[in-house]
């Protein structure tokens, strides 16, 4: 079991941001189950954890409970919940990550979320068919995630996916259902906070994937706020006397403005290598076809 816990624990360390977000979604639905579990067998009901983190719907009470726009969206009650948000995550933030940095991946996710529980809130104070429900709360990863499907399938809609019993499809129209089936779900009373959320995460997704098409980078702002909360949790060192010169880092614009580049070169490789064959190829086109291929 130790060595079990020692290679989650090595696996999230060395693991990308996507590795990440999934980790914790998991572990704060494993740590909440077992919490609820002990409340339950000792008659623990003052305080129901699920309601305690997730967005409430009621203005005063969310002025009182100011962190949970980022809570909920770590936050799921049921497994298959978990499960189908976590394989979305998994599935379009593999696509993600191939054009941008795990630092915009994990800012989008943070400002889908926030998106989601604003448009939650507005929605359920001021649209009469929400005004009149009972006040409530909610909870999962869900607009988050949407920011990530919509953001990857619109800044790279022509990527494909082969999916069971259908073939393949490119991503831009698996996002576009992915909506509409939201949209058409306002007037349902099953669930009608969740959806409502998923089209503030989607549409968050949607400009973040035009901005950057046009050279602005709308994650910029909250990956420098998440820069300085993970330094405040890190252990503070002593500076050193030795001075020691670092090469300037690349930016996030720069890193995904190089990548994107090298794609595009690689997929006019590969219409050159379609069209003619392998033979028509510089060395150095083999060279970066080769070198695109160990990646």
């Amino acid at each position: 079991m130790a060595d079990f816990i020692e290679r989650l624990k090595q696996r999230y360390k060395t693991g990308s941001v996507m590795t990440r977000l999934i980790f914790i979604n998991v572990f704060v639905f494993i740590i909440l189950k077992i919490v609820t579990v002990i409340f339950t067998l000792f008659n623990i009901y003052a305080l129901d954890l699920i309601t305690f983190l997730g967005v409430p719907s009621h203005i005063p009470l969310l002025l009182d409970r100011i962190w949970t726009p980022v809570t909920y969206m770590f936050v799921h009650e049921g497994f298959l919940h978990l499960l189908f948000n976590m394989l979305w995550l998994y599935w379009f933030g593999q696509i993600f990550m191939q054009y941008f940095t795990g630092r915009t991946l994990g800012s989008l996710y943070v400002l889908g979320g926030l998106a989601g529980a604003i448009l939650y809130v507005i929605a359920f104070n001021t649209i009469p068919y929400y005004t009149g429900m009972e006040r409530g709360w909610m909870i999962g990863a869900s607009a988050a995630v949407m920011a990530i499907v919509m953001g990857a399938a619109f800044y790279r809609p022509d990527v494909q996916l082969n999916l069971l019993f259908v073939g393949t499809v490119k991503i831009v129209y698996i996002a576009i259902f992915a909506f509409l089936l939201d949209f058409l779900s306002l007037g349902n009373p099953m669930n009608p906070g969740g959806h409502v959320a998923h089209i503030g995460g989607a549409l968050l997704g949607y400009f973040f994937a035009i901005q950057y098409k046009n050279g602005n980078d709308i994650t910029r702002w909250m990956s420098k706020v998440i820069d300085w909360f993970v330094g405040l949790l890190k252990p503070r060192r002593h500076p050193s006397k030795m001075k020691v010169k670092h090469a300037r880092q690349e930016t996030d614009w720069e890193y995904n403005k190089r990548k994107h580049t090298e794609q595009e070169e690689i997929d006019a490789i590969l219409d050159k290598l379609k069209q003619s064959g392998y033979s028509s190829l510089s060395s150095e086109e083999k060279r970066k076809l080769f070198d695109a291929s160990k990646k």
